[in-house]
């Protein structure tokens, strides 16, 4: 058995700092459970709690169902792969990839054997005796991973491991993680703030902001069924589309555009001002093949990005956008920094097409929306007014507006 569980796991710097607060959370055996968030939202603080690096302030963890919160790190049986690799520069590969076995005491025969076998499985065999500094970069990180392999522990704990290398590299190493935890099977516990990142990887992925765990479902669930607007605005690429909206008893108004309310949602949203969200891949082309009945939106493109069999259309919409302005924010405030020109809040939404569309800046473009496919909040909390309730996160889902 070598499932973790968390109760009400705080950590608090200082007197008032609370980088942690009160995190229910139990991660299956032989789970692959990520941790995404924003910077400074404690995902790597919660870790290395995990790991016996940081102090526990208040809370309960669970090991394989033995309770290791005040147990050394030695004794909590992790491997723990860290974003610098944190390789010896003088030994090579084979004493790096040893090194913890060493450590333990392990007859010098078990250890030749561990790291052959690691070795083989991560192609490391013709690099054995080279040094981190002979190494790529992605090398690097193999041994590392390959380090903690040798243990063969209850879990791995991964700190933002692919973080230091190249795009192209770093979309290879996901396919290499994903496809070695199929192989081991083995809990892992995997810090990351690439939501793309934690949606291709995780069984399970745990949305935090600001300490508080917001939701925690599969990757499908927490991009269909939100559980509020940070999650909504947070996973997803690129991000959902948010406008001040006006709902009543069978429409939601935005700017001059009337969309009809879905049937799953009427009578359960209440009328009056809320927030609007629409997923950049519900607005498409509109053409002959369209259904005629879906909403038609008459946009501007004000930027144009293809990217090969796909163009992202971005326009402007004469309605203010929920980032803009507001006191109270249900969105993380960094969030909103992304507008470079001052003194326009419409809200910005974008569109992504498929295909070779013929789409330039300055030139009218008509757009259907899949209105089926909206998402409502309320402006105050950011809690999705459909009610979500999925997911084991789900009550968590409040706790932090």
């Amino acid at each position: 058995m070598s499932g973790i569980q968390l109760d009400g796991v705080t950590k608090v710097f200082g007197h008032d700092v609370t980088a942690v607060d009160n995190v229910d959370l139990e991660i299956g055996e032989g789970e692959f459970l990520v941790l995404v968030g924003p910077s400074g939202c404690g995902k790597t603080t919660l870790l290395r709690m995990i790991a016996g690096l940081e102090a526990v302030t208040r809370g309960t963890i669970r090991i394989g169902g033995e309770d290791v919160t005040r147990l050394e790190p030695r004794l909590r049986d992790i491997a723990m792969v860290f974003q610098n690799y944190a390789l010896y520069p003088h030994m090579t590969a084979r004493q790096n990839l040893g090194f913890g076995l060493r450590l333990r005491r392990t007859p010098k025969r078990e250890i030749a054997k561990r790291v052959d076998a690691v070795a083989a499985m991560l192609g490391l065999e013709e690099l054995l005796n080279r040094k981190p500094s002979e190494l790529s970069g992605g090398q690097r990180q193999r041994v590392a991973i390959g380090r903690a392999m040798v243990r063969e522990p209850k879990a791995y704990l991964m700190d933002e491991p692919l973080s230091n290398l190249d795009a192209k590299l770093r979309v290879g190493m996901r396919g290499e993680l994903a496809r070695l935890h199929a192989r081991l099977g083995v809990t892992t516990v995997y810090v990351t703030h690439d939501q793309a990142e934690a949606m291709t990887l995780g069984d399970r992925v745990a949305v935090f902001r600001a300490g508080t765990l917001q939701q925690c479902d599969d990757p499908q669930t927490l991009f269909a069924e939100p559980a509020n607007l940070f999650v909504a605005a947070f996973i997803g690429s690129p991000a959902m589309n948010l406008v001040e909206a006006v709902a009543d008893a069978d429409s939601v108004t935005f700017a001059t555009h009337r969309l009809p309310l879905p049937e799953r949602l009427r009578g359960r949203v209440p009328q009056g001002r809320l927030v609007l969200g629409l997923r950049p891949s519900d607005l498409f082309l509109a053409g002959p093949v369209v259904d005629p009945s879906l909403p038609r939106l008459r946009v501007q493109p004000t930027v144009v990005e293809r990217l090969g069999d796909q163009c992202h259309v971005l326009f402007a919409v004469d309605a203010p956008s929920y980032t803009s302005g507001h006191e109270h924010r249900a969105l993380d405030p960094d969030m909103d920094d992304t507008q470079i020109l001052a003194g326009d809040e419409r809200a910005i939404f974008t569109a992504v097409l498929n295909g070779r569309v013929e789409a330039r800046v300055g030139e009218p473009l008509e757009l259907a929306l899949n209105h089926e496919r909206m998402h409502l909040f309320d402006p105050q909390t950011g809690e999705h007014l459909s009610g979500v309730t999925s997911g084991s996160g789900a009550r968590h889902a409040s706790s932090q507006a």
